[in-house]
C-alpha cells in the first residue's frame, strides 16, 4: 500500500494509527489473549475510520505483520472557501491546500487549521 509501513501488531499501542482497506484508522483499544493449546496469541484491536468515524475492530495473531500509515500533520491559513472546499496555504511550505470542508468547525477566511494527510487523504482537525 503506498504512503504505508508494515509493522507486527505486538509492536501496535493506543491512540498510534494502522491502515485497512484503502483507509487509516486510529486504535482505540487493544486487548491480546496468551497462546492456546494448538495456537498463537492473538490480538483484537478496536478501530475508527480518522476521516469518516466508522468504527471496526480486527483480529489477528500478534505476529501478523498490518499496514501503518505515514501520517503528517501541519498548519494553514485559510485563503477562502469555496462550496464544499476550503482553500489555504500551508504555514511552513506556502503551498495551496484543497481540504474538505468539516461543517462541523467554524470556518473563516483568514483563520488558522491543523491539518491531517494520510494515504493521499486530507482532513482539518482543528480550528484556531
Amino acid at each position: 500500500m503506498p504512503g504505508t509501513n508494515r509493522v507486527e501488531i505486538r509492536t501496535l499501542k493506543v491512540g498510534r494509527y494502522v491502515a485497512l482497506e484503502e483507509s487509516a484508522y486510529k486504535i482505540l483499544s487493544m486487548s491480546k489473549s496468551k497462546p492456546g493449546k494448538h495456537g498463537s496469541a492473538k490480538a483484537r484491536i478496536e478501530l475508527e475510520d480518522i476521516f469518516t468515524g466508522q468504527k471496526r475492530s480486527h483480529v489477528g495473531t500478534v505476529t501478523d505483520n498490518i499496514y501503518v500509515p505515514v501520517i503528517e500533520k501541519g498548519s494553514a491559513i485559510i485563503t477562502h472557501i469555496q462550496g464544499t472546499e476550503v482553500h489555504a496555504m500551508d504555514s511552513k511550505t506556502y503551498s495551496t491546500l484543497i481540504l474538505p470542508l468539516d461543517p462541523e468547525l467554524n470556518l473563516e477566511s483568514g483563520g488558522e487549521i491543523q491539518w491531517m494527510e494520510a494515504m493521499g487523504r486530507y482532513r482539518i482537525t482543528r480550528d484556531h
